[in-house]
């Protein structure tokens, strides 16, 4: 069965630089750079882009960082609160913004 995000694409990743060397390599340098280990863990960093691959709907980095989180330890469950705190703050950002329309409502009911 084909789907439109072939999980093969993912390990040609790094053959963005075919049409743009300097930038991409700028990219791969900084991208690599924010995984070191630093006041995070690459665990906890891992989690991070876990959970923000579900917020921005990146099957590629779903795989990547379901398979990047379980190698560097992280538990099932710890995936999945990971995933249930990026949909609790997208949720409530989409909440959040029911304010604005409450507010435009009350300015044009006046």
């Amino acid at each position: 069965m084909e789907t439109y995000y072939n999980p093969a694409d993912l390990q040609k990743f790094g053959n963005i630089g075919e049409w743009n060397k300097g930038l991409a390599d700028k990219f791969f340098s900084y991208y690599g750079d924010v995984f070191k280990e630093g006041e995070l863990t690459a665990r906890e960093k891992s989690l991070i882009a876990l959970a923000v691959s579900h917020t921005v709907q990146c099957p590629y980095c779903i795989d990547a960082y379901s398979t990047d989180a379980y190698e560097k330890g992280a538990t099932e469950g710890m995936m999945m609160e990971a995933v249930h705190v990026a949909a609790a703050i997208r949720g409530g950002a989409t909440l959040v913004h029911g304010v604005q329309m409450m507010n435009k409502v009350k300015e044009i009911s006046m």
